[in-house]
């Protein structure tokens, strides 16, 4: 049986418009996370993170925190009177927003404690965004969560 231009012209046709809405359909089905769900109203306040980042960056005793089996320990600056010291702990999972945590600040002896047990096993963004009276701070760094 011999094939004829058109029918070729058509068979690639027809072949091309296959490839491209299977592609679509799968682009349709893709999870998409964002940082956060409030992006635009954070950009906006991008300016005072980076002077949080400069002021952390400024301490003679910066924060400090260990990652064990078990638990996050978070030791804050031994100048920082603890009834002063307020704020959030960010776990942020870039691969999955489920895996999210938020911690207020409750430090004792300037130190504070994150059970890891409940959390997923996996590659986190710690964000500390912490207070001391009317300076505010801004720590972060990747840490890996792991049970074993």
């Amino acid at each position: 049986m011999k094939i004829n231009w058109g029918v070729g012209i058509t068979a690639l046709y027809l072949g091309f418009v296959a490839m491209i809405l299977l592609l679509v359909s799968m682009s349709i089905g893709q999870k998409i996370d964002l940082v956060t769900e409030h992006y635009y109203e954070e950009e906006i306040g991008f300016q005072d993170k980076i002077d949080k980042k400069e002021r952390s960056a400024a301490l003679t005793d910066p924060v400090k925190w260990q990652v064990t089996t078990r638990e996050i320990s978070i030791v804050f600056p031994g100048s920082v009177q603890e009834a002063d010291l307020t704020g959030e702990i960010n776990l942020y999972c870039p691969s999955n927003d489920k895996n999210d945590r938020k911690f207020k600040i409750s430090a004792q002896n300037h130190t504070q404690i994150i059970p890891v047990s409940n959390i997923p096993e996996g590659s986190y963004h710690l964000q500390i965004d912490w207070k001391n009276k009317d300076q505010a701070y801004w720590t972060e760094d990747v840490i890996v969560i792991s049970h074993k």
